[in-house]
C-alpha cells in the first residue's frame, strides 16, 4: 500500500514540477521576448474587459427599456448574471488557491500592468470569457461568437504579455468564465421551466 502511495505521490510531484516548468517557461517566452511596441495595445486590450463586460449588458438593457423589448432586457440580465457569477467564483478560487503572481516568484518577469491579490485564476480572463460565452449563448451567430471569443482570448493573452499571470491562470480563467456563463444559462432555463409549471 505504501509503495503505491509513494508511486502516486512521486507521479503527482513530477507532473506538478513539469506543469510549473511549462508555465514559467511559456510566460518567459511571451513576456520577455515580446514586441515592446505592442505594450500600449495590450494595455488597452487588458483594460477593455471592464468596459465591455459592464457596458454590454447595461447598454442592452437601456435599449431594451427604450424599445420595450423584453427579450433584449432578459438577455442583458443573463449576461450581467454570468459576469457576476464569474467574479464570485474567481474570488473564491483566488482565496482558496493563494497563488502568488509570477513577478513575485520570478523577479525577471516584467510587470507592465497593475495587479493586486492572488494569481489563479485570472479575473480579467474569467470576466471576458463569461461575457463572450453568455453573448454567444444569447445570440448563437458566427458574427457574434467569433469576435466575442477573439476579444476574450486577446484579454487572456494580454495578461501574460503584461507579466501579471501564468498561462495556467489564463486557462483557468477561461474555464471559470465560460463555465459560469453556461451554468447561469442552465439555472435560468430550469427556473423558467419551474415558473411555467407553477403558472399552469
Amino acid at each position: 500500500m505504501t509503495k503505491y502511495f509513494f508511486s502516486f505521490f512521486l507521479l503527482l510531484l513530477t507532473s506538478s514540477l513539469f506543469s510549473q516548468n511549462w508555465d514559467i517557461n511559456t510566460l518567459r517566452s511571451v513576456n520577455l521576448n515580446r514586441n515592446e511596441n505592442l505594450d500600449p495595445t495590450f494595455k488597452h486590450i487588458t483594460n477593455s474587459y471592464a468596459i465591455v463586460s459592464i457596458g454590454t449588458p447595461l447598454t442592452m438593457y437601456a435599449v431594451g427599456l427604450i424599445n420595450k423589448d423584453e427579450q433584449l432586457k432578459k438577455d442583458a440580465i443573463f449576461i450581467g448574471e454570468s459576469v457576476a457569477a464569474s467574479v464570485f467564483v474567481t474570488i473564491v478560487l483566488k482565496e482558496a488557491i493563494k497563488r502568488d503572481r509570477p513577478f513575485v516568484t520570478y523577479p525577471e518577469i516584467e510587470k507592465l500592468s497593475s495587479a493586486g491579490g492572488y494569481s489563479m485564476p485570472s479575473g480579467h480572463t474569467s470576466i471576458a470569457f463569461a461575457t463572450a460565452t453568455s453573448l454567444s449563448i444569447a445570440y448563437p451567430k458566427w458574427y457574434v461568437i467569433a469576435p466575442s471569443f477573439v476579444w476574450a482570448s486577446a484579454v487572456g493573452y494580454s495578461r501574460m504579455h503584461l507579466g501579471v499571470h501564468y498561462p495556467t491562470d489564463v486557462i483557468a480563467g477561461a474555464l471559470v468564465g465560460s463555465g459560469s456563463a453556461y451554468l447561469t444559462y442552465k439555472i435560468n432555463k430550469w427556473l423558467n421551466k419551474k415558473r411555467s409549471k407553477e403558472q399552469l
